[in-house]
């Protein structure tokens, strides 16, 4: 039981739909800038790409806003107040600073460009405020192919403390989801662009469902309602309104609400360019307007009359006057200083009833050897749970139609080309030995370069929740991956060996199964490698492409006598290890088929060349080994070290 004085009292039990401990924010002249570079306002459009990628506004407000002094400001002394049981609605065209003032309240902006105060129940944020606050994203990051319930299911078993039960976090799931009304479709696959799944409007529901697991105090959401029609809008602010009656505190921004949607707004919160125009009752906003000398000229939805004014819009006479924008920007914004500032500063600056302030101490004993089992514990049960979630979701790339025909085609064709081969033609065999190299270090190493980037922002927004640890997430991915990545090669190798007619001994078979299979690997490593490094789909790919032609070409088939300027790219050439490791299993050191073909006499019969370049006096089987397992091991621990970068 936590101390009766605690502020921030811990769940150890499992959550339920009873009200949490309610939440005050307040936030008081929240400013927000950037330092850009001096050829970035002059146009620069790779530092234009950067921004719009990956800053909180538009690369066109980057043109618009950057002063002579290279230094942009998307939010500009903003101040408000919601209480517990209220939902605040923050309303503004886009690049008004929305969703940068909501990444700040949920203390996901750091750093001495972020100025002003936020405070929960008076007092700044801190880990336990931040540990019963929810953020739903604008976009939907969910995995496509797992259903409602395992979705939420996983969640919990990731999210919920270790010492709530395994039965009792997917109670609370199942809670959550009768609590949110996705009862109908939670055995339906989430889906994407690509899969059929759910409406968007139950999409959007699961991830807020995703916060509910932990019943947070204060819910902040981005843009919840874009892209759902006027009705499944309605029905999720209801389901919004329903969860703030129950003591939540909820925030969210809202691009364009419909009449219906606006009247459940307790205050909204008006941005235009980083500078608030209004803050207030919702149902009290039109008068205000009304009062300094704005007012529609007929009966209008009051969020379209507020997002014309935060555009410059305003109507004359009926007359939609577009002609002196900063103007009436500049009316509002000064309007809003001298009349609403001072009162929303002054309702911020009453405290807030709270309990007896107390900070609530760790319980892990100072012990390092309990610390350690306590910490192994968790540590397998994220391995545990993310190894289930990703043998689940990725079954369906794996052996999607596809890539399954993909290899059997593949296969089949060989199988037909090389049919039977003969023992004693030395280069068709060869050739057959490389095309099998060719191909299992080109197919494993393209698909893993996708791995991580298709990844990253699901993998960005759990670990930010502080859902799992990187090691437990990557150890799982890797494993994870190697049983179904080596089904099809196996396959492959099957049906492929025995129509050519390779070596007909089981042992010989079992050992190019092991080669094949252990090459796999090795390219996987190496596209899991390019794609943590790069982090991009598509250039990653790229680059794979390309290094594997270099590791093609210097393989040891095509070209006997490389370059010395090139020849080290050999050294490093996954393809030329299995090469040589599939030509040991089938002719060993060359003596026998020499001795078939006559060639330790110095005969030029057809085939010796092959022999005496291809097979005589090669690298050593236990080498190739050797430096295949050193590949395994060094492209995945560069890949995790990479990985380690990405901030969460």
């Amino acid at each position: 039981m936590p101390p009766p004085n605690d502020p921030y009292p811990s769940h150890d039990s499992p959550f339920t739909s009873v009200s949490s401990f309610p939440i005050t924010l307040k936030f008081t002249d929240v400013s927000y800038r950037i330092k850009v570079e001096r050829h970035a306002a002059k146009g620069g459009r790779l530092r234009r790409m950067f921004w719009s990628g990956s800053g909180p506004t538009s690369s066109s407000n980057l043109e618009n806003q950057t002063t002579p002094h290279d230094e942009r400001t998307i939010l500009s002394g903003i101040t408000g107040i919601v209480h517990p049981g209220e939902i605040l609605a923050v309303l503004g065209p886009s690049g008004s600073g929305k969703s940068t003032l909501l990444n700040a309240l949920a203390g996901r902006l750091q750093g001495h460009c972020l100025t002003g105060t936020v405070l929960a129940n008076n007092r700044k944020l801190s880990k336990p405020v931040l540990k019963r606050t929810g953020f739903v994203a604008q976009d939907d990051l969910l995995y496509p192919h797992l259903t409602v319930r395992e979705t939420l299911v996983f969640c919990a078993l990731l999210r919920l403390p270790g010492s709530v039960h395994k039965r009792d976090k997917i109670a609370t799931a199942e809670s959550v989801i009768a609590e949110l009304g996705l009862e109908k479709c939670e055995n339906t696959i989430i889906g994407n662009a690509f899969v059929r799944g759910v409406s968007g409007g139950e999409r959007k529901r699961v991830s807020i469902a995703h916060e509910m697991l932990i019943n947070p105090s204060l819910l902040i959401l981005d843009e919840p309602t874009s892209g759902l029609d006027s009705t499944a809008a309605f029905r999720l602010v209801s389901t919004l309104r329903s969860l703030a009656q129950k003591g939540k505190t909820v925030l969210t921004s809202v691009h364009q609400p419909s009449s219906r949607v606006y009247q459940m707004f307790s205050s909204v919160l008006v941005l235009s360019e980083g500078r608030s125009l209004y803050f207030g009752k919702g149902n009290e906003a039109m008068s205000y307007f009304e009062s300094i000398g704005f007012s529609p000229s007929f009966p209008m939805n009051p969020a379209d009359f507020l997002l014309d004014l935060a555009n410059g819009v305003c109507q004359h006479d009926g007359v939609v006057s577009e002609i002196d924008r900063p103007s009436v920007k500049q009316k509002l914004v000064s309007s809003y200083n001298s009349i609403l500032a001072p009162k929303v500063k002054a309702a911020c600056m009453e405290r807030t009833p709270t309990l007896a302030s107390s900070h609530n101490v760790s319980s892990y004993p100072n012990n390092k050897q309990r610390s350690f089992v306590i910490f192994s514990s968790i540590w397998f049960n994220q391995f545990s749970v993310l190894l289930h979630r990703g043998l689940k979701e990725r079954r369906h790339d794996t052996f999607n139609a596809l890539r399954v025909f993909q290899v059997l085609a593949a296969a089949l064709l060989a199988g037909a080309m090389w049919w039977h081969s003969d023992y004693t033609d030395v280069q068709d065999r060869l050739g057959l030995l490389f095309f099998i190299s060719i191909f299992w270090g080109v197919f494993p190493s393209f698909n893993a370069a996708f791995a991580f980037p298709q990844e990253r922002a699901i993998f960005v927004k759990e670990r930010a929740s502080g859902m799992y640890t990187l090691s437990s997430y990557f150890v799982a991915r890797v494993v994870g991956d190697l049983p179904m990545e080596l089904i099809l090669p196996t396959l492959f190798v099957t049906i492929l060996y025995w129509m050519a007619g390779l070596k007909p001994e089981i042992l010989a078979f079992v050992f190019t199964v092991l080669v094949v299979l252990g090459y796999v690997v090795v390219s996987q490593g190496l596209g899991l490698f390019l794609g943590a490094v790069i982090m991009d789909a598509k250039q990653a790919s790229t680059v794979a492409t390309v290094t594997m032609l270099a590791f093609v070409l210097t393989g040891g088939f095509y070209v006997h006598r490389v370059p010395p300027c090139l020849a080290w790219i050999k050294y490093i050439s996954t393809t030329f290890y299995c090469y040589r490791l599939l030509i040991d299993v089938q002719y060993g050191e060359g003596e026998g088929i020499s001795s078939l073909l006559g060639c330790s006499r110095g005969s030029a019969a057809a085939g010796c060349k092959f022999v005496r370049d291809d097979i005589q006096g090669q690298i050593h089987p236990a080498t190739s080994v050797a430096v295949l397992v050193v590949m395994f091991l060094g492209y995945r621990l560069v890949a995790y070290l990479a990985l380690r970068r990405i901030k969460a």
